[in-house]
């Protein structure tokens, strides 16, 4: 394995993990930032208030865009596998 194909390698690795655990993420930031504006401006200390949001809509976008999830990363352990060949020569 030369060193282009292992940099290929990486960055698809790389971007894979960021497709895939992008949208989850960025469902809790964006849900978390509005509770926490929600208690700035109503004065609630409550630590579960913020917690049980970003849960519930992680978990919400997972069961949501959970199908798409799996087929990215099937299709791209299905084509790295076929291609092992390369990887090894």
């Amino acid at each position: 394995m030369n060193e282009i194909i292992a940099m290929n390698l990486v960055k698809d690795t790389m971007t894979m993990a960021m497709t895939v655990g992008l949208p989850p993420l960025l469902v809790g930031l964006v849900v978390g930032l509005c509770v926490t504006i929600f208690q700035t401006t109503t004065s609630l200390q409550e630590q579960t208030l913020t917690f049980i949001p970003k849960v519930v809509a992680t978990m919400a976008t997972v069961i949501f865009l959970g199908p798409w999830m799996i087929n990215k990363v099937t299709t791209w352990a299905i084509n790295l596998i076929n291609n092992i060949g390369i990887f090894i020569a």
